[in-house]
């Protein structure tokens, strides 16, 4: 984290500017042995292809307001700093029908139908993969994200004092947001490279922290594991240590 970082956007930049292979977000789904390795590169590309469909195809502009219906996902985290670099308000879990578009997962489609703006769709399978049979009303996120640009520049400059993230019913500027995550890096003990194992979902600051923006705020990297409940005994301990795990957020 650098002085200049201002809102999560910047932290990515950053994290870039100074060790684009190094692993930035490693995803673990139990429940189907999904394992993907993000380099903060590869990551910063998906961020940049969901920005670029944020802000061209679905035509949002800063101030928005995007229900993201998603759980705690690699795919998850590239949308928060999608949302984050057009200056557009991500509200995780938000009520679709007060959102100007919605971000789904293949378990909220219904809910989700209550937006009436863009529906985006992603059905969360392994390698990013498309829905077999895309859902009505909706865009195919998979179908939608490769051809998008690898470069993104918002058409305005983000604002890091406006509304960048609400969850459970509390809203964070970009700044603030940062600032939480740099404040909770340090109660975690993180520092640049260490690596933190999170299996708190992302429906709370905590889990969206650990999971995300304190081990970026430090400059370190996270093993986000879903549905950890699945491994079997001992599993854990191997995990840690297979991944070199320096601390855990269960």
């Amino acid at each position: 984290m650098n002085a200049t970082d201002r809102t999560p956007a910047d932290l990515l930049r950053s994290a870039l500017a100074a060790d684009p292979g190094r692993p930035l977000v490693t995803f673990y789904d139990d429940a189907t042995g999904e394992r993907v390795e993000l380099s903060v590169a590869t990551l910063a590309n998906w961020v940049a292809k969901t920005a670029n469909l944020l802000q061209g195809d679905l035509a949002a502009e800063p101030g928005d307001r995007l229900a993201l219906l998603l759980p705690a996902h690699w795919q998850t985290a590239v949308w928060l700093l999608a949302c984050s670099s057009v200056g557009v308000l991500a509200d995780v879990g938000g009520d679709p029908a007060d959102a100007d578009l919605v971000v789904s997962g293949p378990e909220s489609l219904d809910a989700a139908r209550a937006c009436s703006g863009e529906r985006v769709a992603l059905a969360l399978r392994p390698l990013g993969g498309r829905f077999p049979q895309p859902p009505s009303g909706f865009l195919d996120y998979a179908v939608e994200v490769p051809g998008q640009g690898d470069r993104f520049a918002p058409y305005a400059p983000v604002d890091p004092g406006a509304p960048a993230l609400a969850v459970g019913g509390t809203e964070l500027s970009g700044a603030e947001l940062i600032a939480r995550a740099a404040a909770d890096a340090g109660d975690l003990g993180l520092a640049p490279g260490a690596r933190l194992l999170s299996s708190r979902p992302y429906d709370t600051w905590d889990g969206l922290s650990a999971g995300l923006y304190a081990p970026l705020a430090a400059g370190g990297s996270v093993v986000l594991c879903r549905n950890l409940d699945q491994l079997g005994e001992g599993g854990l301990e191997k995990r840690v240590a297979s991944e070199r795990v320096d601390t855990t957020a269960l």
